[in-house]
């Protein structure tokens, strides 16, 4: 069986009897054909099938019209909802998401430039795994704008948009000592990216601020979770494992504040095997505002992230970069604030 081959411009010419040049300019809604004639031409377009070759397209008008987007763990929800928002944006604008996924793998990243450089993006927006630059100085090399999102690559003096971590760090340490508790437990992912150094230094600053030491066995890190070179996403188990040796010995009342609101499931678990009462004998507070922390009992005090704030400034800071007027300006860095939601699982209302 022969396969379909796909409907062209000559075709839909020859079936009105019109030449190919007054297809291409009816279906590009342009002036020079009357407007009988371009309902003519898209009802037949339409009626053949036609789909617009758009690697044709971005040849004739020298631009794509689709942005990259490189994401390190899309399962995470503050960047499910970050994907959404931008694609949402990019379409209202007339461009595309071409979306690559690294899990946290150098080399995945390495191989999601190359394929964004091969398919000729107008420009890319990208959570960086941090653990090199070269492959995106190509970008600027090409004259490709590149917008890092939510962590910092200072060796690229690009443009940054993201979230205020130290702030979201700052706010849920000095909310468990505002209510109470005076051994606070900080337990974080252990990967060296920005975000997660600045939540911790917004942690180590309410603790100065507060009068209370950071003593060594309060920083817990939680191993990444990988399978081979790539990180696997976020499950309490691990977080459970290591507050399960805690709270053996803490001093009461203590506090977890968890870098991701699946940690503090973790903890949750814990405190109830151990007969321990949240918020009474244990505050728990979370990061990230995920859809689950209304819902669980206590409900999860947590530190929700401005997601939708954030895409849709990377995609204006984009268009921006990619209009005349502002191709080669400064770079700058737009950090939005988080915003702790009190609940039950810290003293706050709520069940």
């Amino acid at each position: 069986m022969r396969e379909a081959r796909r409907t062209t411009l000559k075709d839909i010419a020859e079936s009105l009897g019109v030449s190919v040049n007054t297809v291409s300019r009816a279906l590009a809604d342009k002036d020079s054909v009357g407007l009988e004639t371009r309902k003519r031409v898209k009802a037949e377009a339409e009626r053949l099938g036609y789909v617009p070759n758009s690697t044709a397209r971005s040849l004739v008008l020298g631009s794509a019209s689709t942005l990259g987007m490189v994401i390190t763990n899309p399962s995470n929800p503050f960047y499910a909802q970050l994907i959404s928002g931008m694609e949402q944006h990019c379409r209202r604008h007339g461009y595309s998401l071409l979306l690559m996924a690294t899990e946290e793998s150098l080399a995945n990243e390495r191989r999601a430039a190359e394929e964004l450089l091969r398919r000729g993006v107008d420009g890319v927006l990208v959570v960086a795994v941090q653990e090199g630059a070269e492959h995106w100085r190509r970008f600027r090399a090409a004259g490709v704008p590149l917008i890092l999102i939510n962590r910092d690559v200072p060796e690229l003096n690009a443009d940054l948009v993201g979230v205020d971590h130290v702030k979201g760090g700052y706010e849920a340490a000095r909310h468990a000592v505002t209510q109470g508790a005076r051994k606070i437990y900080f337990l974080e992912e252990d990967l060296g990216v920005s975000a997660i150094a600045d939540r911790v230094e917004g942690y180590r600053r309410a603790m100065a601020d507060s009068g209370l030491p950071v003593e060594p066995d309060t920083m817990i890190k939680v191993p990444t979770r990988r399978l081979e070179q790539s990180a696997m996403p976020w499950d309490p188990s691990e977080a459970y494992r290591l507050a399960r040796e805690v709270v053996r010995t803490a001093q009461r009342p203590m506090a977890f504040v968890a870098g991701n609101d699946y940690f503090a499931l973790g903890v949750y678990r814990v405190a109830d095997e151990a007969g321990l009462r949240i918020p009474d004998d244990v505050l728990v507070v979370g990061y990230g505002g995920h859809p689950f922390a209304p819902y669980v009992i206590p409900s999860l005090t947590t530190v929700e992230l401005p997601a939708a704030d954030i895409a849709v400034s990377a995609v204006d800071r984009m268009l921006r970069r990619l209009g005349r007027q502002d191709a080669a300006g400064a770079p700058e860095q737009v950090l939005f604030p988080p915003r702790l939601v009190v609940r039950a699982s810290s003293g706050g209302g709520g069940t």
